[in-house]
C-alpha cells in the first residue's frame, strides 16, 4: 500500500508538472503516441499522431482518417504502478525483485503499446466493433497479463512461496 501510494503521488506530482509546452500532453503519453505512429506506418499505414486541440490527448489519424486519440491513461504507467506494488508486496530476493520488475515493465509496456496499435487498427478495420474491442477486449489482454504476471511470480519467486518450500 506504501509503494503504491508513493509512486501513485510521484505520478500525479509528474503529471502536475508537466506542461505540455514540448512534449504534448506530458512525455510518457507523447512518447507512446509517436512509437504507435512509427510502429502502425511500418506496416504500411499512412498514420499521422497530432495533438488534439480540446483535450488533453493525441489523435491518431490513419489514411486520413480521426480514428482513436491517445490519453494519458492509455499511457500504461497507471498499470506499471499497480504491477511493481504488487511485486514489492510480495518480494522475494532483491536482485530477483529488481529484475522482474525490470523485465516485467519492459513486457507490459510493449504489451501496452501493441494494444493500442492493434486497437487502431481494429477500428479502422472494424470501426462496428469499437466498443468491445475498447471495453472488453483489450483491457482482458492488459490486464490479463499483468495477473498472469502476478501469478507467477507468487508461485515461483515472492517470500510467500519461499516459506512454503
Amino acid at each position: 500500500m506504501v509503494v503504491y501510494s508513493v509512486l501513485s503521488f510521484g505520478y500525479k506530482f509528474y503529471l502536475q508538472f508537466s506542461d505540455g509546452s514540448k512534449f504534448y500532453p506530458d512525455y510518457i503519453t507523447h512518447l507512446v503516441s509517436k512509437q504507435t505512429e512509427l510502429i502502425i506506418n511500418t506496416f504500411g499505414y499512412n498514420t499521422e499522431v497530432l495533438p488534439h486541440p480540446d483535450e488533453p490527448s493525441m489523435k491518431v489519424i490513419i489514411n486520413g482518417n480521426y480514428l482513436a486519440r491517445i490519453i494519458e491513461g492509455c499511457n500504461g504507467v497507471s498499470i506499471l504502478i499497480l504491477f511493481v506494488s504488487f511485486i514489492i508486496a510480495f518480494s522475494g530476493q532483491a536482485k530477483t525483485t529488481f529484475f522482474y520488475i525490470l523485465y516485467g515493465g519492459i513486457l507490459i509496456y510493449s504489451i501496452n503499446l501493441f494494444r493500442i496499435v492493434i486497437l487502431t487498427l481494429g477500428l479502422y478495420h472494424y470501426p462496428q466493433y469499437e466498443d468491445i474491442l475498447h471495453t472488453v477486449v483489450f483491457p482482458g489482454i492488459i490486464y490479463g497479463m499483468i495477473f498472469l504476471l502476478w501469478i507467477f511470480w507468487v508461485n515461483r519467486f515472492s517470500k510467500l512461496k519461499q516459506n512454503h518450500d
